[in-house]
């Protein structure tokens, strides 16, 4: 069982430690160790001597998500273990790995490493080191979380739009388990050290309110308990936020009602930071904090979730899932191409996939190949022309082929819709919420017989009548660029 680590960076010192654990460490090594630098320019990363195969690459600063993606995808293992810079790992750690991913069946798509915060010694911890704590009892932690390669591209990896080291972990695991994955915990024990912060950190911290707000919309109003958490306190934070802005708004007309509001949020306030600084050490530092940044939290939070709300909803509604046609879509058409070194993407195909994949959408290939059929390709040429599709354009969540002829009467050949549902359902997404773009009508009216939204990008082979058709009953694009646009921007979903 081959596996490969993962680790964004912001260049924390942790990491050289993290480096040498991880070489020093007993049971089978990686086969890389792939470093994400994820800031934005600099000079380049300086690693330790290791024993391990390690590679530097960059990902530009936009964000652990984005990082990830970059690390994951140029892994060629089966399973992808991605562990945070600043977690230290036991000796034991890749033989407790290895026995964690051994033992899985085929439908486990994720393996959740166990978080150790230690204490802080011969003191109650602070209110940010409780927050740290919290880890210990989350579900799907990519502080330590091994994913199958084969789960990874099914979803499109994690979605880009989270740009914090917040919500995208559990974002990407419920689009896991929504694909038909299943995820389990593990043996292995990753130790995550409790950091002090600066004293409006919290205050900082709310900007994950907006993370939130794109979590509620993309899995609904019960998106807490599908993490495992219990209720936040937004609520309050807006009725807390409410009670001041009616206090200082009614000095003027009324002062009872200016004095009723100024109590209310007077008591909502002491309540949240007593809930705050009774656990902690009550130091004079800590108590000043507590006191300052209770009253600054609740119209941050309000202000972080309205932000990211209105984000949300100006944002399209997105397709759950892309599908392309292979032959003049995403690659240049060869008639009953069975040499894998005569595949040609056509101009923008790379880019328009990695487009989607970083927006969250997993995507897949419908496609007829009567060549089979004729005699023309053998199975064994068409997986190695869809190995080297794969290997020019990146991973897809699924591959739907058709290899009968138009003859066989078969319920698969496009335009017939069998093949877009198939997708769909190998996707674990509605063929409603799915997206088909191809090049030639029989494309369109396979997505229209399925239920699903199409786009046509017309080639030279594409007939008028079939581009008419398309803008009347679909979407037409000029290239897969303008399609991928379409698809997150403007088709109806």
């Amino acid at each position: 069982m081959n596996y490969t680590v993962v680790i964004p960076t912001t260049g924390r010192p942790a990491l050289h430690t993290l480096l040498r654990a991880l070489g020093d460490g007993r049971g089978p090594a990686p086969a890389e160790v792939v470093v994400v630098d994820d800031r934005p320019a600099g000079e380049p990363l300086t690693l330790p001597e290791t024993t391990l195969k390690t590679r530097v690459v960059r990902s530009g600063g936009r964000g652990p998500a984005a990082a990830r993606n970059t690390g994951w995808r140029l892994a060629a293992t089966e399973w992808i273990a991605f562990l945070d810079d600043d977690v230290r790992t036991p000796g034991d750690w890749p033989a407790r790995l290895h026995a964690d991913l051994s033992a899985l069946d085929d439908d486990v798509g994720a393996s959740e490493g166990r978080i150790h915060v230690p204490a802080p010694h011969g003191r109650r911890p602070t209110d940010d080191e409780r927050g740290t704590q919290g880890l210990a009892s989350a579900w799907w932690i990519t502080a330590d979380m091994a994913y199958r390669r084969a789960a990874l591209a099914a979803v499109g990896g994690f979605d880009e739009r989270f740009p914090r080291a917040y919500r995208e972990d559990a974002d990407l695991a419920l689009r896991v388990r929504a694909a038909g994955f299943r995820i389990l915990p593990g043996e292995r024990v990753t130790v995550h050290p409790a950091r002090r912060a600066d004293f409006f950190a919290s205050v900082r911290a709310q900007t994950g309110n907006a993370d939130n707000a794109l979590l509620r919309r993309k899995f609904g109003r019960g998106w807490r308990r599908l993490i495992g958490e219990g209720p936040g306190r937004l609520r309050q934070h807006a009725l807390t936020t409410l009670a001041a802005a009616v206090a200082l708004a009614a000095v003027p007309w009324n002062r009872r009602v200016a004095a009723a509001a100024a109590g209310l949020w007077t008591g909502l306030t002491a309540e949240f930071a007593l809930r705050r600084i009774l656990p902690g050490p009550r130091t004079r530092d800590e108590l000043a904090r507590m006191a300052v940044t209770s009253a600054l939290i609740p119209p941050v939070a309000c202000w972080h979730r309205a932000a990211g709300e209105i984000r949300a909803r100006r944002g399209a509604n997105p397709p759950v899932a892309v599908l392309f046609d292979r032959d003049d879509t995403l690659i240049e058409d060869v008639p009953y191409l069975s040499d894998p070194d005569r595949v040609r993407p056509v101009p923008g195909a790379r880019e328009a996939l990695e487009r989607l994949r970083a927006a969250g959408i997993p995507v897949g290939v419908v496609s007829n190949q009567s060549g089979v059929a004729r005699g023309l390709i053998t199975p064994d040429q068409l997986a190695a022309v869809t190995a080297r599709v794969e290997e020019l354009l990146g991973p897809f969540g699924t591959w739907q082929v058709c290899v009968h002829s138009d003859v066989d009467g078969c319920v698969c050949r496009k335009p017939r819709p069998h093949l877009v549902r198939r997708a769909a359902e190998a996707l674990g997404v509605p063929v409603r919420r799915c997206v088909l773009i191809g090049d030639i009508g029989s494309d369109v009216e396979a997505a229209r017989n399925a239920g699903a939204e199409a786009i046509l990008v017309p080639t030279a082979r594409t007939l008028p009548e079939e581009v008419a058709e398309a803008r009347r009953h679909a979407t037409v694009a000029a290239d897969l660029s303008e399609a991928a646009e379409f698809a997150l921007r403007r088709v109806p979903c």
